[in-house]
């Protein structure tokens, strides 16, 4: 193993930092404060985040094919032009459910935008339970949902080549595989490949390396673990200075960092000064992995 290495790149407090996604035309990092409301861009050239706010809670944030970013904002998919700051809506969701909003969400290989809904939640990870529904949005605006009754929809990915889609339903503490058809988007066959230990506390987002091993940040477990999705083994565990880690993806030039967001919601004060850096952005190194580029939405 080589010598693994962990800073806080952007402490920034966020109330829930989520949805790492690395652009390569900008050398930036993008990410989300779900509850803070805000889009947020690290640029890895000047070590400065921008931020853009918006009018919901902002879950997700993509890459798109013609330029700029797609979100998940409250139960919309919604478009946003960086400069301008504008955000157009493409489409709504769970407009039966008022009480519903997106969280993680991801762009599969052959440019579909897959994400999920839950309830609000009254603390963190407590909500009405079997509220939300996993969705795909299509190049042409359409909508699909797969399913219902989840928990809180979370991390998302899939194998190296492309026939199998991972899923997150984060109350199930389960990480799930599903048979994946990529011409047409359609998922089935769901399983469990790994359950999570007590001290791994609560499975959230999720990213692929190309050796076809998936990471999953744990939520109050404060780490990163490293899975083999075929064994259903462990391979290894990347503990952070912060308990709330909650996503992950591969980045830098040739995409062998990892970076990890984080929250501070529902921590009291003498939890927060022993955890200041709660809510930053982390950057690993000396991994010895690398990941595999986001693929930009096609519409």
């Amino acid at each position: 193993m080589s010598s693994v290495k962990i800073e806080c790149i952007a402490n920034e407090g966020s109330r829930i930092g989520e949805s790492p996604v690395w652009d390569e035309k900008e050398s930036a990092l993008l990410f989300v404060d779900i509850t803070g409301r805000k889009v947020c861009r690290w640029s890895s050239v000047t070590k400065q985040v921008q931020a853009i706010s918006v009018d919901a809670p902002v879950s997700s944030v993509a890459l798109r094919k013609s330029g700029d970013y797609v979100i998940t904002l409250g139960t919309r998919f919604a478009a946003l032009k960086w400069k301008e700051k504008l955000v157009t809506t493409i489409a709504h969701v769970d407009k039966d459910k008022p009480n519903n909003r997106f969280n993680d969400g991801k762009v599969d290989p052959a440019g579909r935008y897959f994400a999920g809904t839950m309830a609000e939640e009254i603390r963190p990870a407590v909500l009405e339970r079997h509220q939300g529904s996993l969705y795909t949005l299509f190049s042409d605006f359409a909508v699909v949902k797969h399913f219902d009754q989840v928990d809180i929809s979370n991390g998302l990915d899939w194998s190296l080549d492309h026939k199998t889609f991972f899923y997150i339903d984060s109350l199930s503490y389960s990480v799930d595989a599903f048979d994946y058809d990529l011409q047409t988007g359609k998922i089935g066959n769901r399983r469990s490949i790994y359950r999570l230990e007590k001290e791994e506390s609560i499975p959230d987002g999720m990213c692929i390396d190309t050796e076809g091993k998936l990471w999953v940040a744990c939520y109050d477990g404060g780490r990163v673990i490293r899975l083999d999705p075929e064994t259903g083994k462990r391979l290894q565990t990347v503990k952070l200075p912060v308990d709330k880690t909650t996503s992950c993806c591969f980045g830098g030039k040739d995409y062998s960092e990892m970076y990890v967001t984080s929250a501070r919601d529902g921590m009291d004060k003498e939890w927060l000064s022993r955890q200041p850096q709660a809510g930053g952005v982390f950057k690993i190194t000396g991994l010895g992995v690398k990941g595999v580029p986001p693929y930009p939405f096609a519409g």
